[in-house]
């Protein structure tokens, strides 16, 4: 796996832009909270620990991360810097999996080249809840951290 030697949660602050004037927008999956808030308190204390202000950390619920893509492209309509995508699709017996899992990547794909505001993919597609658990404050960190730091360096890219 990808994440075997890596900690997602890693990264260096001195590296990274200051956040203070930058606005973001999360839009988070209800379905596997317990994953998605574990994600999303990553992404905001990454956020926050790289300058960014609570009230410029926006945050948006949808159903399911097959929703994920309208509530970003609502969100990219808005005044944000940039938007990260948080969702949870484990594995089940069906392909059920299959299909969601290609429609959100595609959909945020899309949405990254057809607009401006960069969407940030912190969607973890695992085989089981363990998995799961061990990406978002686990054993192999948190991508919700991951996100927030992609989302800031975007941020950088595009105001170049």
């Amino acid at each position: 796996m990808a994440t075997t030697n890596h900690n997602l949660s890693d990264y260096d602050k001195t590296t990274i832009p200051n956040a203070k004037d930058f606005r973001f927008g999360i839009v988070v999956s209800e379905w596997n909270p317990k994953i998605t808030e574990g994600l999303y308190q990553g992404a905001e204390a990454a956020l926050l620990d790289c300058g960014a202000t609570t009230e410029n950390i926006i945050r948006w619920n949808v159903p399911g991360s097959f929703e994920l893509i309208y509530g970003c492209k609502k969100m990219q309509q808005q005044n944000f810097d940039a938007i990260i995508a948080i969702g949870s699709v484990i594995k089940g017996e069906t392909k059920h999996f299959d299909f969601v899992c290609d429609g959100v990547t595609q959909g945020i794909k899309d949405l990254n080249v057809l607009h401006d505001t960069p969407v940030i993919f912190c969607v973890l597609t695992d085989d089981n809840m363990q998995q799961s658990l061990d990406r978002s404050g686990g054993k192999h960190g948190n991508k919700g951290t991951e996100a927030a730091i992609a989302a800031i360096k975007m941020i950088s890219i595009r105001k170049k």
